[in-house]
């Protein structure tokens, strides 16, 4: 009678051991990455404008269209560079967002609102040359 008991608690223990084994079998996952790549347009044109607090709103006004990535405006050379998402936005939203903050740009007036409310410093000759060699060093402020 312990040789049947014996018997049967071993082959449980089989049973339940190869059932735990299976239950520990993972299964394997392949996940693939799709990478969408960006395509980013880069563009650069004049900005009227005379100093750094000039450079800080009319990049703030470029940056703050949606799809641009990164906008710099040069004070010496009176032009602005910027890299944008051209599925999100257009040169010409970044030039009327430019334009809105009082800055006059190649292809659009500054608002006119926006420029009397700039500082004084700000206040940029309409005449002025935009997208310059550089030569001309502009006044920090």
């Amino acid at each position: 009678m312990k040789k049947v008991i014996l018997s049967v608690a071993v082959i449980a223990a089989m049973g339940l051991t190869s059932c735990k084994n299976e239950a520990k079998q993972t299964t394997e996952t392949t996940t693939t990455e799709v990478s969408s790549e960006i395509a980013m347009t880069d563009l650069s044109f004049g900005v009227r404008g005379n100093c750094g607090m000039c450079k800080k709103t009319i990049e703030k006004a470029a940056n703050g269209v949606a799809g641009v990535a990164k906008a710099t405006w040069d004070v010496d050379k009176k032009k602005i560079d910027v890299s944008f998402d051209d599925t999100k936005t257009d040169a010409m939203a970044i030039h009327k967002a430019i334009a809105a903050s009082g800055y006059d740009t190649e292809k659009a007036t500054g608002d006119l609102a926006a420029y009397d409310n700039l500082p004084g410093c700000c206040k940029y000759d309409h005449d002025m040359m935009m997208n310059q060699s550089g030569d001309i060093k502009a006044e920090v402020h």
